[in-house]
């Protein structure tokens, strides 16, 4: 464990942290070399003089760069956020879909075609034949609400 107490060697953990940032970008590695020379200076003033402490202040230091580094860029180079529609009953409401099996007469369920897949589909009572088109009302559980397109 005395190689950690060697200026030298965090030095060369400060230069290959910062290489291997070309290789992995993304800032971690690079916070992890400006740690490493931090505790490479406080090895050489000889303030880090047991390898405990040595470590617990490389650990400290990178933890807090990530953190403060994390907030600095989040607050000068925002991400772009969009929020979509979560509620996808929204989306479908008023789509026309094609009838493949009749719906009704009264709560008997039929199925429709909608977005290249056939749904279970229920009616207003009603009869919807079999070729026609009919407009999405909601969706309940896994089944489509429809009424015949006017």
């Amino acid at each position: 464990m005395e190689y950690i107490l060697f200026f030298e060697t965090w030095i060369i953990l400060a230069i290959l942290f910062a290489c291997l940032e070309i290789f992995v970008p993304g800032g971690i590695l690079l916070n992890l070399g400006i740690a490493s020379l931090i505790v490479a200076i406080g090895v050489q003033q000889e303030i880090l003089d047991t390898w405990i402490l040595t470590l617990t202040t490389w650990f400290i230091v990178a933890t807090f760069l990530l953190i403060l580094v994390y907030f600095i860029t989040q607050r000068y180079f925002p991400g772009e956020t969009v929020v979509e529609n979560i509620y996808e009953e929204v989306d479908i409401y008023g789509k026309s879909v094609l009838v493949l099996e009749q719906i009704g007469p009264g709560t008997h369920p039929g199925r429709v075609e909608y977005q290249g897949t056939t749904w279970t589909a229920l009616g207003d009572g009603s009869i919807i034949k079999a070729g026609s088109q009919a407009d999405i009302v909601c969706k309940e559980n896994i089944s489509l609400v429809v009424e015949a397109s006017k």
